[in-house]
């Protein structure tokens, strides 16, 4: 699975729409299974399936219909259209409320049924445009579950995402994308060592003293350091880890005291901000203002 990243307006659904031919490219190729996406459209379609950002299922048919309609439409008989329709709703867990109207669905099971819809024909290449955006935590996990099972029955996966641990949990391979243009790709792994080899991550016991501590660190391992949101929080880059000893004595030799302190990958938020220049707009924070 690939995941592309990317801030609002970056290109990330664009990318998509054109790899599914669904937008003609100004300019340039793209070719996707082979086929090019402009001269060979129809057979790119017949090779692909999209989950768009909004379900796009009838919402006063039962989950059910929705699925054997659509599996009709794709040619299947109408015997092997409702078999396949039982079959995904017990696979992605909605078969007790398959004969309910769609309407009465939680926004989770409607974003299930959305998947379901696409893989009435397992297709070789799978687009997911930011497919768990809105949803509560139990259901984002539902889900990233349902792609796990379709990548290990030979699917590929290209996902869209605003969710940093979205990407790091579910993709293979990260693609960042920034005004339309990739700036980045490699795995979720390199990608991070891209920005530092470790990360050193403090807390204060008196938040009083961050700003002192966020100096001292700065001077020692002559890296920026980066204040959190947690007023007690700051952290660094380090290339060399046997350095963060010379850090830590400083800090004691100051007479800073921490609350803890721990050595680990660089978060990919941080190599975010490393590749665009800006930090990552948390999608929750808006969904909360909605």
């Amino acid at each position: 699975m690939c995941a592309i990243l990317g801030p609002n307006g970056a290109g990330k659904t664009t990318t998509i729409r054109i790899l599914a031919t669904l937008l003609r490219p100004e300019e340039g190729t793209a070719r996707v299974l082979g086929h090019d996406v402009v001269r060979e459209a129809d057979a790119v379609r017949r090779s692909i399936s999209l989950t768009g950002q909004f379900a796009a299922v009838d919402e006063d048919l039962t989950g059910a219909e929705n699925l054997t309609v659509l599996g009709r439409l794709l040619g299947l008989s109408r015997r092997s259209a409702r078999n396949r329709a039982a079959e995904l709703l017990a696979a992605f867990d909605l078969d007790e409320s398959a004969h309910r109207p769609v309407r009465t669905y939680s926004g989770g099971m409607r974003r299930r049924v959305d998947l379901a819809a696409s893989m009435i024909i397992t297709p070789e290449l799978l687009f997911l445009d930011e497919p768990t955006t809105g949803l509560d935590p139990h259901s984002r996990s539902r889900i990233w579950n349902v792609v796990r099972a379709v990548v290990a029955r030979g699917t590929t996966v290209l996902l869209t995402t605003q969710y940093l641990d979205e990407a790091d949990q579910l993709a293979d391979r990260i693609a960042v994308i920034d005004h339309g243009k990739l700036i980045a790709a490699g795995t979720t792994h390199s990608l991070k060592a891209s920005v530092g080899a470790s990360r050193l991550e403090v807390r204060v016991e008196d938040p009083d003293e961050r700003a002192r501590a966020a100096d001292l660190i700065a001077a020692t391992l002559s890296v920026p350091v980066r204040l959190g949101a947690d007023p007690a929080a700051l952290a660094a880059g380090v290339a060399d880890v046997d350095r963060v000893a010379d850090a830590l004595q400083a800090l004691l030799r100051a007479q800073i005291r921490l609350a803890s302190f721990a050595v680990g990958q660089p978060r990919l938020d941080e190599v975010f901000l490393a590749l665009t220049g800006h930090p990552v707009e948390d999608p929750t924070e808006k969904e909360k203002v909605a």
